[in-house]
This record gives C-alpha cells, structure tokens and sequence, in this order.
C-alpha cells in the first residue's frame, strides 16, 4: 500500500469516491467505490441535476432526479472520503469519523427536504441544498467528537 497525505486522500476522494484507494493501491475498494459511484451517478441522473443546478434551472434538476437512487449517494461520498482519510493517517484519532458520518447523515435530510424547502422564495434544489446541510452536519460531528473526548478524559482523571 502506497501512503498519500491526508489533505491528497480527502481532495481526491471528493474529485471522484475511490480515486484515493485507487492511488493508495486498494484496487478492489477503489474500484467498487468508482463502480457504486457511477451506477448510483447514472441512475439518479445527478450529473445532469448538477449541470442544471449550476446553471441556474434547480427546478429543472429536481424533475429529472431519481430520489430513490440519489438516497444512496450521501453515504457513500462520505464513507468513500473518511475511509480514504483514514487509510493516509498513520494511527486514525479516536471518534475522528463522528464529522464523516454526520455529514453524510444531513447531506441525506437535506436531500429529502430539497423538494420543500425555498429561501426568499428562490428554490435551493437537490444539489446546492444538501451542499448547505453538509456544514451543520461537519460541526455536529465535531462538537460530539469534542464532547465525547472530554468525558473520557475526565473518567480517565
């Protein structure tokens, strides 16, 4: 296994989920990730939903998205990135998946409440929305991380 910098394995893993497994020589992993990347891509039609919602067209992105295969995505994004991070650490720090894991946990409810949800009356989409609920989910993760830590800490004193 060739080691990558932690920063290498995060940015090339949100270019393209398992591009870093691939680079680190995890092939098998590598390769099943960019396989579920591109069947759940394909499927839900997220590239032309993102191509739309950059262009401006987020109601146009949520006709054409397919919900039920766009579900899959969040986890998979996130389990691709923080196991690419984790795979570049030397020895992973305790709960260092928390942020991970509640980022993919409110990418997904961003992305079940993208239909509804409008900010001075402009429609967000299921692209930028999931984007915005992706930071509360980060800091979430941190905070429970920094909270977790604490408290062991001091049942260790």
């Amino acid at each position: 296994m060739k080691k990558v910098e932690p920063l290498e394995a995060i940015l090339w893993s949100i270019a393209l989920p398992g591009f870093s497994q691939l680079l680190s020589g995890a092939l098998v992993k590598g390769l099943l990730f960019v396989g579920l990347e591109f069947l759940i891509n394909v499927k839900s039609h997220f590239n032309t939903g993102i191509m739309l919602s950059f262009l401006g067209k987020t109601t146009d992105a949520a006709k054409i998205i397919d919900y039920q295969w766009l579900m899959f995505y969040p986890c998979l994004y996130m389990f691709a990135m923080w196991d690419a991070y984790k795979m570049a650490q030397n020895k992973p720090k305790k709960y260092e998946y928390l942020p991970f894991a509640f980022g993919a946990y409110f990418v997904t409810v961003g992305l079940m409440y993208s239909p509804l949800i409008k900010v001075n009356h402009i429609f967000i989409g299921p692209v930028f929305l999931p984007m915005i609920f992706l930071l509360p989910g980060l800091a979430i993760g941190f905070v429970i991380r920094y909270i977790i830590l604490r408290i062991k800490r001091h049942q260790v004193d």
